[in-house]
Formats: C-alpha cells, sequence, structure tokens
C-alpha cells in the first residue's frame, strides 16, 4: 500500500509540475512563423515545433485565437525539454480527408514525455462531409482520420481544450502512461459515426475528469491493454455510452483490468455502462471493473455485458461460436435512473460463466415512448450477486425485444 500511495504522489507532483508555468519558459508563437488567421498553419507549426522541441528549457507553442487552416500536423518527440502546446485559436481541418491510411491522425503527438495540451481553443475536424457517405455504418471507416492521437505520450496532460466534429475518433490512447484528461469538450452530433470521444488501447494510470461527452458513438471506449483507468465526473449524452471493448475482434489481445468509472452522468444514450466482447472471440481477460454513483437518464440500456457482440451483421462467420473472454469481479454500485426501454439490465455472458458479478443498490426505472412492455432484466451464463436495495426486475433468459 506505500509503494501504491508514493506512485500516485509522485504522478501528482509530475502533473503539477508539467502544469505550472517557469520563468524561464520560451515561448513560440506560431504567428512569428507566418501564420495567419484563415491561412494554412502546417508549416508554422511544423517550424515551430521543431524550434521548441529542441529548446533547452521548457517551452511553450502558442496558437493564439483566430481559425487557421490545417492539411495534417505531426508532432514527434523526444524533446528536450517539457513542452506545452497552448491551443486558443480554432484549428479546421479540410472538409475532404484526402491521403490519410488506416487509423491515421489529423493531429498527433507522438513519444513525448512532459507535454501539456491545454487552452480555451479548438481543433475542430470538419466531418459533415464524411459521416454516411465515405463509409457505411457496417464499416469502420479506417481511412478517415482521428482527430487527435496520442501514441507513446507519458506524464502528460490535456486540459481545457475542444475537440469538435472529428471524421473519426476525437482521442486515441496508445500505449499511454501517466495521463490526465480534464475539463474537456468532445462533441459532434449524434448521427456522426465512429466518432468516439477517447479511445483507449495499451495504457496505464490514465485519468478522465471533469469532461463532456456528446457524440455519435462510445463516449469512452477502453480497448484491450487498458489498466488502472479512472474516469470521474463525465457527463456523457448523446452517444453509446461508457464501453469496455469491443474485446476480442483480434489476436493475442492484452487483458483489461482495473477499471472504475465513478460520479458520471449518462442522458439519452444507447447504452450507459457496458462491457462487449466479439462472438467466435480467442481467450482473453476482462476483471477488475468497478462502475459506482451514477446516473441515467433516458438510456435505453443502462447496464451491460454483452458477449455476443456482432454490430450490424458484421460477423455472421461467427455465429453461433461464444465468446472466449473471461469477465470477472465486476461491481455495479449505486446507480439509478431511467432505461427508454424494457431491458434495465443485460448480462449475457459468453464460453465462460461471469463470475463475481455484483449489483449493490441499483434503483432504474422505465420510462418513455419506446416502451413496449414490462421491464426485464436478462441474464445469461451469469448468477449476479445483490445486496443493499435493487431495483430490478428478476432475472429470464428472454433475450427478445
Amino acid at each position: 500500500m506505500v509503494l501504491q500511495r508514493n506512485k500516485k504522489v509522485s504522478f501528482l507532483v509530475v502533473l503539477l509540475a508539467i502544469s505550472v508555468a517557469t520563468i524561464n519558459c520560451q515561448t513560440f508563437d506560431v504567428t512569428k512563423y507566418g501564420a495567419k488567421p484563415n491561412g494554412q498553419i502546417d508549416q508554422a507549426l511544423a517550424d515551430a515545433w521543431k524550434e521548441a522541441c529542441a529548446a533547452p528549457s521548457k517551452a511553450t507553442i502558442v496558437v493564439p485565437k483566430g481559425t487557421y487552416n490545417l492539411n495534417k500536423a505531426f508532432f514527434l518527440g523526444p524533446c528536450k525539454s517539457p513542452v506545452v502546446f497552448q491551443m486558443d485559436g480554432i484549428l479546421m481541418a479540410p472538409s475532404a480527408a484526402k491521403g490519410f491510411k488506416d487509423g491515421e491522425g489529423w493531429v498527433t503527438f507522438e513519444k513525448l514525455q512532459h507535454l501539456t495540451i491545454t487552452g480555451t481553443g479548438t481543433f475542430d475536424g470538419n466531418g459533415g462531409q464524411s459521416w454516411g457517405k465515405k463509409c457505411k455504418r457496417t464499416d469502420y471507416c479506417e481511412q478517415l482520420p482521428i482527430n487527435i492521437r496520442l501514441n507513446f505520450i507519458t506524464d502528460s496532460v490535456i486540459e481545457g481544450i475542444t475537440t469538435k466534429d472529428s471524421k473519426q475518433f476525437h482521442f486515441t490512447v496508445l500505449e499511454g502512461e501517466n495521463l490526465l484528461f480534464t475539463n474537456l469538450k468532445i462533441i459532434a452530433p449524434e448521427e456522426s459515426w465512429t466518432t468516439d470521444g477517447i479511445h483507449l488501447g495499451r495504457s496505464t494510470n490514465i485519468t478522465i475528469t471533469d469532461t463532456t461527452i456528446a457524440t455519435g458513438d462510445d463516449c469512452i471506449s477502453i480497448g484491450d491493454g487498458t489498466k488502472q483507468l479512472k474516469i470521474t465526473k463525465v457527463t456523457c449524452g448523446p452517444g453509446h455510452g461508457i464501453s469496455v471493448g469491443s474485446l476480442g475482434k483480434y489476436q493475442n489481445e492484452l487483458p483489461v483490468e482495473d477499471i472504475t468509472v465513478t460520479d458520471c452522468t449518462f442522458k439519452g444514450t444507447s447504452n450507459g455502462v457496458r462491457i462487449k466482447t466479439w462472438q467466435g472471440s480467442t481467450d482473453g481477460v476482462a476483471k477488475g471493473m468497478h462502475f459506482e454513483k451514477l446516473t441515467m437518464d433516458n438510456v435505453e440500456t443502462p447496464i451491460i455485458i454483452d458477449q455476443k457482440y456482432c454490430p450490424w451483421g458484421a460477423c455472421t462467420q461467427f455465429e453461433g461460436k461464444p465468446s472466449k473472454i473471461k469477465v470477472s469481479d465486476v461491481v455495479f454500485k449505486d446507480i439509478k435512473g431511467t432505461s427508454s426501454t424494457p431491458k434495465v439490465l443485460y448480462l449475457v455472458c459468453g464460453a465462460y460463466p461471469c463470475e463475481g458479478i455484483q449489483l449493490n443498490n441499483i434503483d432504474l426505472k422505465t420510462t418513455g415512448s419506446k416502451i413496449k412492455g414490462p421491464a426485464k432484466s436478462v441474464c445469461t451464463n451469469v448468477k449476479p450477486e445483490m445486496s443493499g436495495t435493487v431495483n430490478l426486475p428478476p432475472c429470464t433468459t428472454d433475450d427478445s425485444a
């Protein structure tokens, strides 16, 4: 316990150190490199980054107020000193996505330590012309760019900024460690597809807090290898809720464990908190997840474990083959509010029974025009342990609508 406490204290010290400006901080204003409002900023950003990354002491890149057009930006480290990206303007992406490879970012930060992305500005992905036109709902749309990619970033803070109308995911985090996301606004219309707010994979010790996410897909999606993730004080909606997964689509996925979601509100989402694994998956592990103090406001299905995940018939070749992701030690506690469909609880487990599933103080009622029958709790290959006051219908194996 002492070692764990010291680790947390050290992380807080690091975050405080990189968030507080120093007297000798060097400033690199992109307007000094030729950037002008309503003009292209690509070269100015590249030139400012090159000098800031090579600076011998803490450096701040400033994008002042105004709208700047950006085709693509790639900020590669390591840098000699901590770098602050002070974003107070608007970076505007082209309406058409051209020249992007699968999974590529519109703005990418890579191999950096002690990075701070801050400010009152907006990364505007200008995605309106891409949703539903460049790809169908059954496709993943790999060649549409992600608004902000964070690859191999450690000991860093992302705060205050807005990301808007991404063509694909808003943030993706790959192999990040010791990251804080706070006071963010992540916005896209409900009809936008594959516009997850924050997607994490193979990352450790991540905190997401005091953030508003309104989008057309998962507010936060948690991929394989994610550990020690804390999500708190997030408002989600519209969107697909906060999801662990989907898991099991690829070979050699790493375990997901030690996930905490607390003090969050879901408004008009299709799901609340969800664990989803693909049919026909190979063996894997998802364990040690805690969902507590959550408010559901007109959410279609508030609590979900779905090990028959197969959206839009995309895995018909695996139909009837159970998921082999082992789900265990999951706590749902102090969850209240309303469901807009009869399925207030949906726990459908795969090849292995879900174990250690706890329901404690759950109060969910059905409401709204979509209610066409009595409320139901679906429980398959799982025996949830119930304690406290649990206001839910008795479990049934009837999976029909």
